[in-house]
């Protein structure tokens, strides 16, 4: 895990790959308490019959999981301190490429894209590329956008 003390550090390494999480399973489990928790019951990703009806082989997870494990997988690649507040800021662009489906591994990516000065701190973009294990294409790749204060 990389570590910084202070947004000076993070904005120094504009350009370069922060780190890459450890693979984490995709389980039916988790699929089903997102589909609890959002109210999205779209049945490609909570019936398996569905699922292999779609052409997926069972049920897949929704875009907005995999897209959601973003700031888990921060977490894991880079510690911040030295900063009174970090907020997610938003996103500048999120594609959905490849289906995750149930008993998959994704693990994510981080490259700092960008630093922007804000009022009070910077605002940092973040290229998140979700990897699913054994596929050359990547689920999602999004441009996160993360501010940092003093």
């Amino acid at each position: 895990m990389l570590k910084l003390n202070g947004i000076d550090e993070l904005v120094a390494r504009v350009g370069t790959d922060l780190g890459t999480t450890d693979w984490y399973d995709v389980t039916q489990d988790r699929i089903t308490a997102f589909a609890h928790d959002t109210e999205d019951f779209e049945r490609i990703h909570v019936d398996p019959e569905r699922g292999r009806e779609a052409g997926f082989g069972g049920t897949i997870a929704h875009g907005m999981y995999t897209l959601s494990l973003g700031p888990r997988f921060l977490y894991e690649v880079f510690e911040m301190n030295g900063h009174s507040l970090g907020l997610n800021y938003g996103f500048d662009t999120v594609r959905f490429l490849n289906p995750v489906r149930v008993g998959s591994r994704i693990r994510m990516s981080a490259r700092l894209q960008d630093a922007r000065p804000i009022d009070g701190g910077y605002r940092f973009t973040i290229r998140q590329t979700f990897q699913i294990e054994g596929h050359d294409k990547p689920a999602c790749v999004a441009d996160a956008v993360v501010a940092y204060f003093h």
